[in-house]
């Protein structure tokens, strides 16, 4: 269910094992060293489902839906629980390791102290999703598919459409934004102002 990438060849993941797999029905941590070709355990196997997962500034931020409890990891074994705010996604700040943004259902909500605490941002747009570009940019997605973009996470200007729910962004730049929904995977290379599949 999350999925996070450090570098081109170590991913992290949360989520259910497939099909065929054995396991727990949470995997917890799990990590790749070889771009997801084959993946190792690494923490909280069975007590864990990391619904958003982001790894930054050599730390681990993940929600956990099956507590409801957003926890940060130094070391991806050991995990402090910073707060129990319901929220359906987050980014972190590229520049400030205790500046975060999460998505709920009273609104954008802003950390200034690594999770601990939450302030609703008034009059931002009802964003279901947040990603955080290392540029600086923010990329937001509502649940109908529209994208908005912010450079300070306060004003949001209004951008072009999925024409779907979105189910995953990532902001690579203030062009460049990729997003998926249940049909398609998605690019936009003129910030969010026009989007083409990527599905062949």
């Amino acid at each position: 269910m999350g999925l996070t990438v450090v570098s081109p060849q170590h991913f992290l993941a949360s989520g259910h094992p497939g099909k065929a797999q054995d396991g727990p029905s949470s995997l917890g941590l799990i990590e790749s060293s070889n771009a997801g070709e084959t993946w190792r355990p690494l923490s909280l196997a069975g007590e864990a489902n990391f619904h958003a997962l982001e790894a930054r500034h050599g730390l681990v931020y993940g929600f956990n839906v099956l507590t409801g409890r957003f926890m940060v990891s130094q070391d991806t074994k050991t995990w402090d629980v910073r707060s129990t705010l319901p929220l359906a996604d987050f980014t972190v700040s590229p520049d400030d390791a205790n500046l975060l943004l999460a998505t709920t259902e009273h609104g954008l909500a802003r950390s200034d102290d690594g999770g601990r605490t939450f302030r609703v941002i008034r009059g931002a747009p009802l964003l279901l999703l947040v990603n955080w570009a290392d540029d600086g940019t923010l990329v937001g997605a509502v649940p109908d598919g529209t994208i908005y973009v912010s450079t300070d996470g306060a004003s949001w200007q209004r951008r072009g459409s999925l024409q779907a729910a979105p189910e995953a962004l990532q902001a690579v730049n203030k062009d460049r934004i990729y997003a998926a929904t249940s049909e398609a995977v998605l690019a936009s290379t003129d910030a969010g102002r026009s989007f083409t599949s990527l599905n062949r």
